[in-house]
């Protein structure tokens, strides 16, 4: 066992890494979006997940202004060292569509079918 090193990963030449959230209880994905050194070392230290916005330039605390927040439970690199996935415990939508998961459109033979309604 060694201590973990953020800056060991892999990141594109925008200095970032896709993160994976991925419910800890049920296992289901709920989204993908990217960090940077930082905000990954944030997300160690406080446990609350912290992205960094590419839009926006700037951190990005899930939960800060919706209330759906996402506590880190675990941390896993793959194989490459160039994705992360995060199991969590979440509170709320992870989507900002208001569903629980952005991944809630199927496509099956060329049909889109819209999977879940936004949570009330």
């Amino acid at each position: 066992m060694s201590a973990f090193d953020p800056s060991s990963l892999t990141y594109n030449e925008q200095g970032l890494i896709p993160a994976i959230a991925q419910d800890a209880t049920s296992n289901k994905v709920l989204m993908m979006a990217w960090m940077n050194a930082e905000a990954l070392a944030r997300t160690l230290q406080t446990g609350r997940v912290t992205y960094w916005s590419r839009s926006r330039q700037a951190f990005w605390v899930k939960g800060d202004t919706s209330g759906h927040v996402q506590e880190l439970v675990s941390l896993r690199v793959d194989c490459d060292r160039d994705c992360i996935l995060m199991l969590v415990h979440q509170t709320g939508a992870a989507c900002h569509t208001g569903r629980r998961t952005c991944f809630y459109t199927d496509v099956t033979d060329g049909t889109e079918v819209e999977l879940m309604a936004p949570m009330v």
